[in-house]
């Protein structure tokens, strides 16, 4: 038996660790995202007192994660199907949209000045195109002198939403690349190095001249790289800006039915390779109360946290997608 004193301060420790436990919300997933749920974790606890980690360990991890219960909600770039999602017992919805770039590492070659042709693309990271002056490359870039160098590619080296996104662009921009390599979060590279994350793909084009990879934008900016101009999916040249990304994000065809799963690469009149990014919570009842304190969070970040997103290279859903987002937490569980 346990002297009265003893058993009131378990009592009141007990209490404590509750309390902490109910400040402090864990999520772990997608790269792509993690510079902007970085930001309105900060500016939530300032305002609330709640705490969000988020650990940036990739969209596999973050759907391992959250399948597992091992954190309140896991967050990719790849969405789940409704199927998958069934079976995992889990909700998805988009939080903030987002662009992948071709960031390359070319002496003398500023920002936007690079043209590739998005079959181009395709056959560089196929192993196909091989040579930075390559025919099928100077083709599209008369004022620029390209060396005679081996292109270094860099890729992912983890089970990544990134790469989910940008092998559906590719697939949707080469029937050889469909059919040889096809779209998924992890394939088999024919060439190239890899580094885990956007972080260790964005380090190693820093690092290494004469490489071509893929990362999100805000990676790119926040680095100062440079990337190339691809197509829209008619073939007309664009670079990745604000304007390029909306024109995507207004062809996209949300449904609450099928939990948003859809994609917004190679849409009209837009840049190519534009991408939601997406939150799974758990639908178990007994999960209820800590879905509804991530559900409070992303409700204040998207009342309050689109200048931040956009200041860090983003873009933030349209208020229309936002309110059939609220939509769906209220009737989805």
């Amino acid at each position: 038996m346990l002297p009265k004193m003893t058993k009131a301060l378990l009592i009141a420790a007990i209490a404590a660790t509750s309390m902490i436990a109910a400040d402090k919300i864990n999520g772990a997933g997608a790269t792509f995202p993690a510079p902007c749920y970085y930001d309105w974790a900060y500016n939530y606890q300032k305002a609330t007192k709640t705490r969000v980690n988020y650990q940036s360990i990739g969209s596999g991890g973050g759907i391992k994660q959250v399948t597992e219960r091992i954190v309140d909600f896991g967050a990719t770039d790849a969405p789940m199907s409704p199927k998958e999602l069934d079976k995992a017992k889990l909700t998805q919805f988009p939080a903030v949209i987002g662009s992948i770039v071709v960031a390359h590492n070319l002496p003398g070659v500023a920002d936007e000045k690079l043209k590739l042709k998005n079959s181009v693309v395709a056959d560089i990271f196929a192993g196909k195109i091989t040579m930075w002056n390559d025919a099928a490359i100077a083709a599209d870039n008369a004022g620029i002198k390209l060396p005679a160098e081996k292109i270094i590619v860099a890729h992912r080296s983890d089970g990544s939403g990134t790469t989910y996104v940008f092998t559906d662009y590719l697939s949707e921009a080469s029937k050889m690349w469909k059919g040889k390599f096809g779209t998924g979060k992890a394939i088999g590279w024919a060439t190239g190095v890899g580094g885990k994350g956007n972080e260790g793909v964005t380090n190693l084009i820093k690092q290494t001249p004469y490489s071509i990879g893929y990362i999100e934008n805000s990676y790119k900016e926040k680095n100062n790289l440079a990337a190339a101009t691809l197509q829209t999916a008619e073939g007309k040249w664009v670079v990745a800006n604000k304007a390029t990304f909306q024109a995507a994000v207004k062809q996209a065809k949300w449904s609450k039915k099928d939990h948003f799963y859809s994609s917004l690469v190679m849409q009209d009149n837009a840049y190519p390779i534009v991408a939601a990014t997406f939150i799974l919570m758990p639908r178990d009842a007994d999960k209820a109360e800590v879905r509804e304190q991530v559900i409070k969070f992303f409700d204040h970040s998207f009342r309050n946290g689109d200048a931040a997103a956009e200041k860090l290279g983003y873009i933030a859903l349209p208020v229309e997608t936002t309110n059939l987002v609220r939509q769906y937490w209220t009737e989805t569980k």
